[in-house]
């Protein structure tokens, strides 16, 4: 790689993020022109990655990203959206959903969510949406999600499944995305779209004080009601159709 290139180019879209002990690698951003609601709105990418490594120099931060070989791994994505100094910033967490955010399954809420929340973040003005790896499945991977998915469908619940097959029904870890959001934006309030309780108690934890949440409760029907429900009734999410869309 020429090294001048190389300097110009990649060298200041990289920034180093202290995590507990270890250290993220954000890289952006990416001007990317989405599709939202049949019109072209031009979002801001980045993507990270965690590492134990912490290194000074710019150029060799890239080496070291590049000899990684990462096209093996999960990598989480953050989208922008207008100004990040806004008051008050829309913020979604969302969690990959291969067979909801791809292949438009209406099993569950996650592909309808996902683009309900890049609507509302455009409307709003100003936001960010996480699109977080190793979610699959509230964390249990995308072949044990398969896995329970056979179990729904002779009439348990996903709560049922997930422990009749003995894992975990949440094993999520937001603090990673959250220690990106701290560093994309410093001060100002927060409102999260989510019905999910843990996510609003993980910013807290995190040190976010001025926190809200608007609820995201979308295209419900006769696929995933008992999905739905089985969230309001076994995992807490906050029941408050009011403000669907």
């Amino acid at each position: 790689m020429d090294k001048l290139t190389l300097n110009k180019e990649l060298v200041p879209a990289i920034q180093s993020i202290v995590f507990n002990r270890e250290y993220l690698y954000l890289v952006g951003p990416v001007d990317l022109p989405c599709d939202v609601n049949s019109q072209v709105r031009m979002f801001r990418w980045y993507s990270w990655i965690k590492t134990p490594e912490h290194i000074d120099q710019k150029d060799a931060q890239i080496k070291y990203l590049l000899d990684r070989r990462m096209e093996n791994s999960q990598v989480s994505s953050v989208l922008t959206f207008g100004s990040l100094t806004e008051n008050n910033i829309f913020v979604r967490l969302h969690s990959i959903c291969h067979t909801g955010d791809i292949f438009g399954s209406q099993k569950c809420d996650c592909g309808n969510q996902l683009r309900a929340s890049m609507e509302r973040i455009v409307e709003h003005g100003s936001g960010i949406l996480f699109y977080l790896a190793n979610h699959e499945g509230r964390g249990i991977g995308l072949m044990n999600k398969a896995l329970t998915y056979l179990l729904q469908q002779s009439g348990y619940d996903t709560v049922e499944a997930n422990e009749i097959l003995g894992l975990p029904v949440d094993c999520r870890s937001y603090d990673e995305a959250l220690c990106i959001l701290k560093h994309l934006r410093r001060e100002g309030t927060i409102t999260f779209l989510t019905n999910n309780p843990s996510k609003i108690e993980a910013a807290r934890r995190y040190g976010f004080e001025e926190v809200r949440y608007e609820p995201l409760w979308v295209n419900e029907s006769v696929h995933n009601h008992k999905y739905l429900m089985t969230k309001i009734e076994k995992t807490r999410h906050m029941l408050n159709r009011e403000v669907s869309r």
